[in-house]
């Protein structure tokens, strides 16, 4: 029997339905929280030992609407489901407009040739040398994501890497995982992430960019496994069209019109927007810019390109329109996935998963419970799917629960970064992955095939290097 997957808003519909469901069964609970300066940013954190269960208020009218009591939990009420998704979308305000704006940005750099003129001046001189450009591509997202964090900004360039999938004769499948799945992948091999390795070692006590040769032989066997995956999907999918995971559906990717040549203006224009985007990462890095102030210098983007390309004003105009435009399932998917974290949220039932997590750890042998917390990390990304989050909630439990289990507080580090992104390139709540396969036309099923092989593979690796990590005793 063959299953279909449904549209990935009613996919996370059904997903925010079932978590509330979980409000009235799972036992609610909750920890003390402190606010604490972490890497030069105030968190709220968990404090250990403090988690303490909470009763349940349970009545007829807590089915429709909310009843809050002080001191008790509410379970989610039909009331609070349907406000679940406005009030995701509030909370990831932030990330929905940083995609609209960038979405503008990079519908200006369309419409003056930049992108396209550009992008077929590389494919010209690699078009016949497919495998060094995928190769080259990935490595460059994968340092990306390693290095910088860097996630919702490689979701513009989804439709830019479709062109080159169909320039190469592969299928937009290999276009989306270009360069979704070489970032993510990177974002979970984290060396220098500042949204997460970083984060969990501050936390954990330990000093920051630690353990880095460790992590840098990690990153590159899992580099080397994606590759090899997409090099033999890409060749069997040349070799037979009919191969491809998503052969014979009807969605295309739109042939492209003929590319201008290149010329001084775009070459200025490249040069400015790299320039730019290099300052955007470094103040990311060393003056605590975040969403706000990243948006603001990709304005300074469109601006520079604008002037350079000597745009009208109303042409410009119509461009950003147009590239917001395309940006809006891309946008409205991540706080379609934040509704999650909002329903657990309001039945105090994620702190419970939390402790009962630890509680079991606690009574095993240190393998075993170092496995189990990669495990456990990976299982949590589907309701934290947030790298910076989960590591403000776990690592003030996981950290001590290393001491107690005698192993270094480094591995349940390493755990964490692994449990938090690896998974990140399947589970339905990580918006960056449902906005880039709306962009892409890619059904959620359709990459659920691609994608389970090659993630078996990489928690595979993970999990030997996670054993690695206590043998040596990882510092």
């Amino acid at each position: 029997m063959r299953i279909t997957i449904p549209h990935v808003f009613a996919l996370l519909t059904g997903v925010v339905f079932a978590c509330s469901l979980l409000t009235w069964v799972v036992p609610s609970g909750e920890f003390e929280r402190e606010r604490r300066e972490v890497g030069g940013i105030e968190r709220t954190m968990v404090v250990p030992g403090t988690f303490e269960t909470v009763p349940k208020h349970l009545s007829p009218a807590g089915l429709l609407f909310e009843r809050r009591v002080p001191g008790m939990a509410t379970p989610t009420s039909l009331e609070g489901f349907l406000s679940a998704i406005p009030r995701g979308m509030i909370a990831a305000a932030d990330i929905i407009f940083f995609i609209f704006i960038i979405g503008g940005v990079f519908g200006i750099l369309q419409t003056t040739g930049t992108i396209p003129a550009v992008l077929h001046a590389v494919l010209d001189r690699l078009r016949h040398r497919w495998k060094l450009l995928t190769v080259v591509l990935m490595l460059l997202m994968g340092i990306g994501g390693s290095t910088l964090g860097m996630g919702e900004e490689f979701i513009p360039l989804v439709p830019i890497f479709l062109v080159v999938a169909r320039e190469i004769r592969c299928d937009r499948i290999y276009g989306v995982a270009l360069v979704y799945v070489a970032g993510a992948v990177g974002f979970a091999a984290a060396t220098t992430n500042p949204f997460t390795v970083n984060i969990a070692q501050s936390i954990a006590g330990l000093p920051l960019n630690s353990a880095m040769g460790f992590r840098i032989a990690f990153f590159a066997c899992c580099m080397a496994v994606t590759l090899v995956y997409m090099l033999r999907y890409g060749v069997r999918v040349r070799r037979d069209p009919s191969a491809s995971f998503v052969a014979g559906d009807e969605i295309e990717v739109e042939p492209g019109a003929e590319a201008p040549a290149l010329t001084r203006a775009h070459v200025a224009t490249v040069i400015a927007c790299v320039a730019i985007f290099a300052f955007i990462l470094w103040a990311v890095q060393a003056m605590g810019w975040w969403l706000p102030e990243m948006a603001g210098g990709f304005i300074l983007m469109g601006l520079v390109a604008v002037t350079a390309s000597r745009m009208r004003v109303a042409d410009a105009t119509r461009s950003v329109v147009k590239g917001m435009e395309e940006m809006t399932v891309a946008a409205l998917v991540v706080g379609f996935a934040r509704a999650v974290t909002v329903v657990m949220e309001d039945g105090l039932i994620l702190d419970t998963l939390i402790q009962s997590a630890a509680v079991v750890l606690a009574h095993v042998p240190r393998l075993v419970a170092a496995e189990g917390m990669l495990a456990f990390q990976t299982a949590l990304n589907f309701f934290i799917p947030s790298g910076s989050g989960q590591a403000a909630v776990t690592m003030p439990l996981m950290a001590p629960l290393a001491d107690v289990l005698g192993i270094t507080r480094q591995t349940a580090v390493f755990a964490f970064t692994c449990g938090d992104g690896f998974s990140n390139t399947v589970i339905p709540t990580s918006g960056i992955l449902m906005a880039s396969l709306g962009l892409g036309g890619v059904p959620y099923g359709r990459w659920l095939r691609f994608m389970a092989p090659l993630l078996a593979q990489l928690l595979g690796l993970a999990a030997l290097f996670m054993a690695a990590a206590v043998l040596i005793g990882l510092q």
